[in-house]
């Protein structure tokens, strides 16, 4: 258990560089709850992704909720997911899971 919390699975990008070519989604947004509150909290989210095969190897969470998004998300990345999967997926809005099926610009 943490403040903020922090969810977690399969390959951290340190990791995932040191076997494969990837692609790495970031996104860090504050959630509409945050806005209309008036609270400065974030959420960062990060999607490791294999470049040749687009499948998602990690996805890494700060944030309220996370534990709770990353439950969900542990069973697409063991199911072998692709990115392009992921996007396919219709986001729920409002929520700060859309984030994860909305990302489309690699950040490095």
């Amino acid at each position: 258990f943490s403040s903020p919390e922090l969810g977690t699975v399969g390959l951290t990008e340190a990791e995932a560089r040191k076997c494969h070519d990837v692609v790495i989604f970031k996104t860090s947004f504050r959630a509409m709850k945050a806005t209309l509150s008036g609270s400065n909290e974030r959420v960062f989210m990060k999607i490791v992704v294999e470049k040749a095969s687009d499948r998602v190897l990690g996805v890494h969470i700060l944030g309220e909720a996370a534990g709770e998004m990353i439950q969900l998300v542990g069973i697409a990345v063991r199911m072998g997911a692709t990115k392009r999967q992921f996007d396919q997926t219709l986001a729920v809005h409002p929520t700060a899971s859309e984030e994860l099926v909305t990302m489309r610009t690699p950040s490095a």
